[in-house]
């Protein structure tokens, strides 16, 4: 059985990966933006790269929940 500080720990670890990752995806796409309103031509270079920022940055919260996972198995 889990404990009330186990649970709490993976709901802390789901939260704030959750939530960092938010942060991150909205700057990404926020200065792909700004960069293809300067840019106009780059866009297919910065949608890319944007692409791949928001796919390393959607990493953190599944690694999150894999640790919940862990805390909460002990």
């Amino acid at each position: 059985m889990v404990g009330s500080v186990g649970l709490l720990a993976a709901a802390i670890a789901v939260s704030l990966g959750a939530f960092g990752a938010a942060i991150g995806n909205g700057m990404i796409v926020s200065k792909t933006i700004e960069g293809i309103a300067r840019q106009p031509e780059s866009r297919n270079v910065l949608t890319t790269t944007m692409f791949i920022g928001v796919a390393l940055v959607e990493a953190l919260p599944i690694i999150a929940t894999v640790i919940a996972f862990i805390v909460m198995n002990r």
